[in-house]
């Protein structure tokens, strides 16, 4: 993307806790999202390697030009400056306002003031920068504050999200709030009643409050049907496609990281957000096996950077999906079918979205009647042509797919002839997707049908066939390995939707 064409990112933290949580946060000049990580891997003779990763902010600096115009003052610099780049980043420090450490009166944090603060930095961008609107990046409860911007200061305002918002991206946001697998609910009403450290703001009556505008809420709470996740849609709103959450699967490394018991929410989590309350419905979103926050977090992670560079940057977007398939079943209806996807990009040393059973987070496979279409996301993935490795070839990536039966009799598994993590069904698809010098369309094979490494396997032939008349939309349906017509019928098809990305 050309500079000219870059909008301003602007950063927006996660939850510090009470007062000391608070100073500690406002003491970092970029409020964490400059924090990276080392990791290390297996090598080649089993040695191990070590891999840096240097932060997000870092890496949009040095990979995205992308410049960061602190100068001692980012507010004292936009008052400064009649005219500021628009390919810069900024960090909303929200927090400043209720810290002790400056001296003076520190005011309560409020998540809405936090919100009205937000509008007016972006305004600010907008006016110095000329950019149409602005990027969000937010970690945990920053998404939060980015979408009580969005649904209720700026209706309230009478002013359209779409204008001043252009893609949201969130890092662990708790979306639809948090909740405990412990205590059968006294814990979060203890939380909400008394609003220790703030942190009933994770619960649905403050979530109600500050995700609705005012002429809108229900003086007697929220409905019972409110989902907290469900971003609102219509005219001036901001798109869920334009949105993209990232979810943590890992609740390990959280305890590791920050001394806390992921016990209390329970293994489906990434440590403190449990992943159904993750991401909002109809939005895209990628699970890795990542923690929260911390060292090892999803921030503090190339991963995490991976897809946040893509969504933002990427001019392809992939949608992959199983569909027409019909679940073998052995009479009895006790077998349970679920599905596991790996997705990677070529060039990179990470597996951009992994949803796994050993992850807590298999895609469940569900019987559909006759007459109704079965049809199961798998991923959804951005490609960015200009990250290509050599010019004039396509873009790669693989889609691991494994199908795993279980079987289950009164609400208990049946092991007799079970093989633990063995999959009824493996294989790799090795997809590759045009360009404008490569040419549009999408090759796609089998690793099972492909003789030798994949590195060393190249396209050739003709694209296959698009299946969609509709401009700059290109769909192929790729037939399943005849190995798994017996589990998921011989019309399962791997569904490749492949569309611009701005």
């Amino acid at each position: 993307m050309d500079d000219n064409r870059r909008l301003p990112i602007v950063y927006v933290r996660g939850y510090a806790g009470g007062t000391r949580g608070i100073d500690k946060a406002v003491d970092d000049p970029f409020y964490g999202f400059n924090e990276g990580s080392v990791h290390v891997r297996v090598g080649a003779h089993n040695e191990p390697r070590f891999h840096q990763f240097e932060g997000p902010l870092l890496r949009l600096l040095r990979e995205e030009g992308y410049e960061l115009l602190v100068k001692g003052d980012q507010e004292a610099y936009l008052a400064e400056h009649a005219e500021v780049p628009a390919h810069s980043i900024w960090i909303h420090r929200f927090y400043d306002r209720s810290a002790t450490t400056w001296g003076g009166s520190p005011e309560e944090y409020q998540l809405e003031n936090a919100a009205a603060d937000l509008l007016g930095l972006i305004d600010r961008l907008r006016e110095k920068t000329g950019a149409p609107a602005v990027i969000l990046v937010a970690h945990s409860m920053g998404g939060l504050i980015c979408r009580c911007l969005l649904q209720k200061i700026l209706p309230e305002r009478g002013r359209a999200a779409a204008d001043c918002v252009a893609k949201f991206f969130t890092y662990g946001t708790p979306h639809g709030g948090i909740t405990f697998d412990v205590g059968g609910g006294w814990a979060e009403r203890i939380r909400d009643k008394l609003g220790i450290q703030g942190a009933d703001i994770f619960g649905p009556r403050r979530m109600y409050e500050y995700l609705t505008p005012q002429d809108r809420l229900d003086p007697d709470g929220p409905p019972g049907d409110w989902d907290a996740r469900v971003m609102p849609t219509g005219p001036g709103t901001l798109p869920v496609e334009r949105v993209f959450c990232l979810v943590g699967t890992d609740p390990a490394d959280y305890d590791v990281a920050l001394g806390l018991s992921s016990a209390a929410v329970g293994p489906r989590s990434d440590g403190l957000v449990q992943l159904e309350r993750a991401y909002v419905p109809g939005a895209h979103r990628a699970f890795v096996h990542r923690s929260h926050s911390g060292r090892y977090g999803m921030v503090n992670s190339e991963e995490g950077y991976q897809n946040l560079r893509r969504f933002l940057f990427g001019d392809t977007r992939i949608e992959a999906s199983l569909v027409d398939y019909r679940l073998s079943d052995d009479g009895d209806g006790d077998v349970v079918w679920q599905a596991e996807a790996r997705l990677s990009v070529r060039g990179l040393p990470v597996v951009m979205h992994e949803r796994l059973a050993a992850h807590w987070c298999p895609i469940q496979l569900d019987a559909v009647p006759d007459g109704q279409e079965a049809s199961v996301s798998l991923a959804t993935t951005f490609l960015n042509s200009g990250l290509r490795q050599s010019t004039g070839e396509p873009m790669r990536f693989i889609l691991q797919l494994r199908l795993i039966s279980l079987r289950e009799r009164h609400g208990i598994l049946h092991l007799g002839d079970h093989l633990e993590q063995t999959a009824d069904f493996a294989d790799t698809l090795v997809i590759d997707v045009g360009t404008p010098e490569a040419g549009p369309g999408i090759w796609a094979a089998w690793n099972s049908d492909i003789e030798g490494a994949i590195r060393d396997h190249h396209v050739a032939g003709e694209p296959r066939v698009d299946e969609d008349p509709t401009p700059e939309r290109w769909v192929a349906h790729i037939e399943l390995p005849t190995t798994a017509a017996p589990l998921v019928g011989r019309d399962a098809r791997i569904r490749l939707v492949a569309t611009p990305w701005t």
